[in-house]
Formats: C-alpha cells, sequence, structure tokens
C-alpha cells in the first residue's frame, strides 16, 4: 500500500516550527524547485557540507523528506524522536549492512515518497565535491525512482566541522533536472560499469550546480587518513611541480 500522503506528525510539527526559523535567519535561495515532483517516489541526491544539509533541504520543499539514520541511535526516547520526524533505522554493522540500507531505501521509494541521500557518503573534509558511492544508482535501477541532483551551497559556512554554533552566512538550494538512471543504464544493478558511470554522470552533475571542485576519491578514506590529497591550491601544485626533477634525481 503507498503511503506517500502520510507525513508523520512530529515531521509536519517540525517543519512548520524550523522552516519559518530557518528563512528568517538565513533567507536561503531555491532554484530549481519545479524539478520535485508533487507526487511518486524520487531520490534527492545531494552534495554534503554540514550536519545543517538535513533541515536546510526539507525545510525548502512542502513535501516530506525522509533519510536513513545508523539504527544505533533508535533506542528508548530518540527511536520515536527520529522516526517522528522521517528518518529511517538501518544497521550499519556487518556484511550486509549495505544491502541492508539498499533495502530501507527501496521500502520509502515503493511507498511513493522522497528519499534523501549523500552520495559521497559522508560530509565533505574541506568543501570540495568527493566521489561519489554507488548506492543512489543501484536504488534508481531497482525502483525506476528518477534521481535529482540537489546542490547545497554555503551550508559548510553555516557549520563547520566541529563548530557548535551556527552562523550566519548565505545559502543556496539549486535542484536540477531530473535523471532517468533506469531508462539510460538498465534495470539491473549487477552491472559496476554501468552503475559506476551512472553514478558519475550524477557527481557531474552535482558538480555544475553547485561550482565546487571534484575529488576523484572518496570521503571517507580522505577523513581517515588512508589517502592523502594536496589542497587544490595553484602555488602549492607549482611547488610539487619543481621538487619532482629533485626527487627523481635523489631516487636515483
Amino acid at each position: 500500500m503507498r503511503t506517500e500522503d502520510r507525513t508523520p506528525a512530529l515531521y509536519r510539527a517540525t517543519h512548520t516550527v524550523v522552516r519559518p526559523v530557518l528563512s528568517a535567519l538565513w533567507r536561503p535561495w531555491t532554484e530549481g524547485l519545479e524539478h520535485v515532483p508533487r507526487r511518486g517516489p524520487a531520490i534527492l541526491a545531494a552534495n554534503h557540507l554540514s550536519f545543517l544539509d538535513s533541515f536546510f533541504l526539507p525545510a525548502a520543499l512542502d513535501r516530506p523528506v525522509f533519510y536513513l539514520g545508523k539504527s544505533d541511535y533508535f533506542s528508548g526516547w530518540q527511536r520515536h524522536f527520529f522516526e517522528g520526524v522521517g528518518v529511517m533505522p538501518v544497521a550499519r554493522q556487518g556484511g550486509d549492512a549495505g544491502e541492508a540500507s539498499l533495502r530501507k531505501g527501496e521500502e520509502v521509494l515503493n511507498s511513493g515518497r522522497l528519499l534523501g541521500i549523500y552520495p559521497e557518503g559522508t560530509r565533505s573534509p574541506d568543501g570540495r565535491l568527493y566521489r561519489g558511492k554507488t548506492g543512489p544508482a543501484r536504488l534508481a535501477l531497482r525502483t525506476g525512482a528518477p534521481v535529482i541532483p540537489v546542490g547545497l551551497i554555503g551550508t559548510g559556512e553555516v557549520l563547520p566541522a566541529g563548530a557548535k554554533v551556527p552562523r550566519i552566512r548565505k545559502v543556496g538550494i539549486r535542484i536540477g533536472r531530473p535523471l532517468d538512471l533506469a531508462s539510460r543504464y538498465g534495470a539491473s544493478d549487477d552491472d559496476r560499469f554501468a552503475l559506476r558511470s551512472a553514478t558519475d554522470e550524477l557527481m557531474y552533475e552535482l558538480m555544475m550546480l553547485t561550482g565546487q571542485e571534484y575529488v576523484d576519491e572518496y570521503a571517507a578514506k580522505v577523513k581517515s587518513g588512508e589517502v592523502t590529497i594536496g589542497s587544490g591550491d595553484l602555488e602549492e601544485l607549482g611547488g610539487l611541480l619543481d621538487e619532482a626533477p629533485y626527487a627523481l634525481q635523489r631516487a636515483s
């Protein structure tokens, strides 16, 4: 049974309070709201700069947006709160953690709802756009739901990583045209090449919407120190190029 018109009471109450507060303090500008369907399932795939991303995007829309959250948070009163504001519990430990997330996402989409998801998998460590994971593409191929790229602009300056008090900065939400990945790449999510191509197409659209510099590495690996990257500064790059011949000479 489709439940797209059923909005949790707490979500409605929170939306009623949060929306005018965000509008009054940050006056976020929006583009492309017409690309979000009035009814039916869709995947809202956004870049991820701040904890507040999950507040600014839903506040801009008239339809509720459902997100996936760690099941660890769903205990006691917290369970009622998170479920009430549209967060769906997912166990992210174990070998089938990724599949569990996909199944929960399918459940949201098959009920005709909007699913919010961050293809990067975690917040950007430095404001750049990082390589996307294939989860959104898998869900699109499995369900046929359109993927709507959403560019969030300036939210990282409102609440940077480690900050406890939000700052007043200009915030923008730019929504792109829906991507029909299922028609373009087929209905099977077993083709790794198709999944990567579909995901790269999505990340390109996000890059165009936000103007962010793209880094072809996973943000989680950069955060953990598994991968080290430069700052992207041209002066730093020039220094590395100047140093390269000397490094080769020393190595020989």
